[in-house]
């Protein structure tokens, strides 16, 4: 926490880049021990620790035994902040002579979400409580969450979320910076925006198959309210990382991409809240004192007010007026990124909806899978027909008939494979033949994409 605190005064001067390497180090190093101070005691199923006493036994595989460190509420907080305090250091390691400026005001914002985090360690979740009597055996871990894949989801998510937290800072630096066109701020996003997209979607796919083999194939799991949480940030942070494909091509779009920055990092605390406060009724979440969650919401409004004000007064330096076409491949990236807006608001309307009914009324309603499927499989289907069509079109040329010219086999091929398994199946199903054709136009538009580049490569 001292160390967060110097590197927040010294990035407010505008010191030398070495005179924050002290700090940086720092919280780094001393976050570490901690992690593996905690990881140590669950090793060796030392049970004067509280949060060893209740997620560990000694007949536990050391698989379990280590997963069991972020399987409970403290561990995984800790698992965070050594998270935050990693790409902390990846922030540091950008400087060069001619960004000082603008990677010491990414530490200074970096460093208030990690000591803001750091504090709600201390206060509420210190994951080093001593136990007074010390038993014999520990309380054991849930057997559900006993798995392979749940022991790598909870650090892939992790990574995902505080990943974004170096967009959220680079963003706000951005919009901090006396003239920001002297310097090419988006191309130091794309790392961290790829990582987090990477992780996130690893994340959510391996959540997804122990899901589902664990629990059964209901249908119910998927709209879970804390799968929905991960899959908020998820959704803008694929729009974000296409943003930044057309950014780098035409300079385009980059008042857009500061606020996607802002709001998927701030996607990514609610969630944490969502999970943490215990105010919905999830198996994910972990039931806790409320002050917990009014520290999370207190820090949500601090930094989503403070970097949306920011944005209404400077989003105005970063627009560009150009002009995009829905045949060209901006036009396209454009319309999927509102889509995928729209998608991402739809989710969390349908997951606190409840929770507003719930303040207002007292009433307790729940809303489940007819809402979600009737919303978002219509806003869908066109993100995925654009999303086939996209790589076959060009980023300045709008011609409509060398488009169809160009996508015409993947039309044909795709309508051919709805007609193999309509001939196999002998059945008519329309949700069955939608999801067909729209998994066939994906495969086949890649595939036409990859033999139009291999033909122009060797021909």
């Amino acid at each position: 926490l001292i160390f967060g605190m110097l590197q927040f005064l010294l990035c407010s001067k505008n010191s030398l880049q070495y005179n924050k390497k002290i700090p940086v180090l720092g919280l780094l190093i001393f976050v570490l021990i901690s992690f593996f101070s905690l990881s140590y005691s669950h090793i060796v199923s030392d049970f004067s620790v509280l949060n060893v006493f209740e997620n560990s036994h000694t007949t536990k595989p050391l698989i379990y035994k280590i997963s069991g460190v972020w399987g409970n509420h403290e561990g995984s907080m800790l698992l965070w902040v050594m998270i935050l305090c990693i790409t902390n250091y990846f922030i540091y390691k950008l400087y060069n002579e001619k960004n000082n400026e603008f990677v010491t005001k990414s530490l200074q914002i970096q460093s208030v979400v990690t000591v803001g985090f750091l504090l709600f360690l201390l206060i509420t979740s210190n994951p080093f409580k001593k136990m007074i009597l010390i038993p014999k055996n520990g309380l054991g871990f849930n057997p559900i969450l006993q798995d392979p894949a749940l022991a790598v989801h909870p650090p892939l998510l992790y990574i995902g979320y505080v990943g974004l937290s170096a967009v959220f800072s680079l963003s706000v630096a951005t919009m901090n910076l006396k003239n920001p066109n002297k310097i090419e701020w988006y191309t130091y996003m794309k790392p961290f925006v790829i990582t987090a997209w990477s992780c996130l979607t690893a994340g959510i796919a391996l959540g997804s198959i122990w899901a589902y083999y664990e629990l059964g194939w209901g249908g119910w799991w998927f709209w879970d309210p804390v799968e929905n949480a991960a899959l908020m940030p998820w959704l803008l942070s694929t729009a974000l990382l296409h943003s930044l494909i057309s950014v780098n091509k035409n300079k385009s779009l980059q008042s857009w991409i500061l606020l996607l920055c802002i709001l998927s990092f701030l996607l990514s605390v609610i969630g944490t809240f969502l999970v943490r406060s215990g105010i919905l009724t999830s198996v994910h979440t972990f039931a806790l004192d409320p002050k917990r969650g009014i520290y999370i919401l207190s820090f949500i409004a601090l930094l989503g007010s403070y970097s949306l004000t920011l944005y209404a007064f400077k989003s105005k330096y970063f627009i560009n007026k150009q002009f995009f076409s829905s045949f060209n491949k901006g036009g396209a990236i454009l319309i999927n990124n509102l889509i995928m807006m729209i998608i991402c608001s739809t989710v969390f309307l349908g997951t606190i909806y409840p929770l507003i009914v719930e303040i207002f009324s007292n009433k307790k309603i729940s809303v489940g899978e007819p809402y979600f499927n009737s919303t978002i499989i219509p806003l869908t289907i066109p993100a995925i027909l654009i999303m086939g069509i996209g790589p076959l079109l060009s980023w300045r040329e709008t011609n409509i008939i060398k488009t169809l010219k160009k996508i015409f086999p993947s039309i044909i091929l795709t309508l051919i494979t709805i007609f193999i398994f309509f001939i196999v199946y002998n059945d008519f199903n329309i949700r069955g033949l939608l999801g067909i054709f729209l998994s066939s136009w994906i495969i086949t538009n890649v595939l036409n994409h990859l033999f139009i580049n291999f033909k122009k490569k060797y021909t």
